[in-house]
């Protein structure tokens, strides 16, 4: 089972724990083998990284643009990206230099393209422009790909 992941960057870390136990719940029931599909950002991206890796299944990274890992990483971040990074089992990089809109949409469509499932961790908002949750979100409904919503009571975004 191919499940890409969009959701949230901004988590507040007090909602991790409910997030990763309802991200754990959800990938359990998956059919196996588990390969999970992510950009690595911050927050929902990389709390499902490391659930599917927990759960022995297999990581597939997009990246958005070549700049991505350079500028658009943040110190703070960067030991778990690299974590991650380092235990995909593909690392794809878009063919865009400047990690922007343009490049996180394109990244978005190439994991709807290959993924047979999307799992969201996103709280209902409704999209904020082309390449965030809320449009992703549309765009695998319109598709007719299967969406999990995970957002568990007293989840909060930053």
């Amino acid at each position: 089972m191919r499940v890409g992941i969009t959701g949230h960057s901004n988590i507040t870390v007090d909602s991790v724990p409910a997030i990763s136990e309802a991200l754990r719940a959800t990938l359990a029931d998956a059919a196996k083998p588990l390969v999970g599909i992510s950009c690595l950002a911050r927050g929902a991206d990389q709390l499902f990284a490391t659930v599917v890796l927990e759960l022995g299944g297999t990581l597939e990274v997009i990246l958005p643009a070549a700049d991505y890992r350079e500028n658009k990483v943040k110190p703070a971040n960067r030991e778990q990206f690299e974590t991650l990074i380092g235990k995909a089992d593909k690392v794809h990089v878009m063919p865009f230099e400047t990690s922007n809109r343009e490049a996180y949409e394109a990244a978005n469509e190439n994991l709807l393209d290959t993924a047979d499932v999307l799992v969201a961790v996103w709280d209902g908002a409704p999209p904020d422009g082309r390449g965030g949750t809320g449009d992703t979100v549309r765009v695998a409904r319109e598709r007719r790909i299967p969406v999990t919503v995970v957002w568990p009571p007293g989840a909060r975004r930053e």
